[in-house]
């Protein structure tokens, strides 16, 4: 058995995890639209559910690494990069069914109140992978996963904040307007206000390439804890 194979049967005998799996994109569809953005607030919301779905799959890294997983591992024909990828590569498989589940669900709930679904889709696989590698990133710099976690909610909520996801980044002072674009969250939510009001294809490649470029400095700072 793969890492890769082992990773969904590890995750997915735990009812808990389908249910966390299920319960927030479902209940985020089904949320009404509001004043801002010009879009179901669910959607607007929707990177939250991501970071939060991102931080329970990259935990699992940290529970290999407090019960000596990895370095049981570290004697096996397989190095620290396969075992990474692997896990990585099962996890944005899991989100990006989420993904799909979560879009279609608000097609049928929303119908033409959604905007560019398509599009939107795309915005929420890429930020998918920047949260998969923030949380590893994240859990990178704890032994702990109850401290590392309980800490992190915190963090989202802050981060979504500042990021322009509960309310527009205008509202802020200008300097801080410019200091709030150093987070992943801004540029997740600049993607998805900019389809919900029509903007031209072409200006989505900012937000996700940053988004990219976000993804590959948290995979880099994440990876750099190996099995100790």
């Amino acid at each position: 058995m793969t890492v890769f194979t082992f990773v969904f049967k590890r995750f997915f005998r735990k009812k808990s995890n389908i249910i966390f799996l299920l319960a927030l994109p479902t209940g985020a569809a089904f949320l009404p639209s509001g004043e801002w953005p010009n879009i179901p607030i669910g959607f607007q919301y929707y990177s939250i559910v991501l970071l939060f779905l991102a931080a329970r799959l990259g935990g699992i890294i940290l529970e290999d690494r407090e019960d000596k997983t990895l370095l049981r591992i570290s004697v096996a024909p397989i190095t620290h990069f396969q075992y990474l990828w692997q896990n990585l590569l099962a996890y944005s498989l899991i989100l990006f069914f989420v993904n799909v589940v979560f879009v279609i669900l608000g097609v049928l709930v929303h119908g033409n109140d959604l905007p560019e679904p398509i599009l939107l889709f795309i915005i929420y696989t890429v930020f998918s992978m920047t949260a998969l590698g923030f949380s590893l990133a994240w859990y990178s710099l704890f032994r702990n996963k109850e401290v590392a976690f309980s800490i992190l909610g915190g963090f989202i909520i802050l981060m979504a904040m500042l990021g322009g996801v509960m309310w527009p980044v205008e509202i802020m002072p200008e300097y801080f307007q410019r200091a709030v674009m150093l987070l992943p969250t801004y540029w997740v939510a600049e993607g998805t206000i900019l389809v919900s009001y029509g903007t031209p294809v072409e200006e989505l490649g900012v937000p996700i390439v940053v988004m990219f470029l976000f993804c590959i400095a948290f995979l880099l700072l994440g990876s750099r804890r190996r099995l100790n």
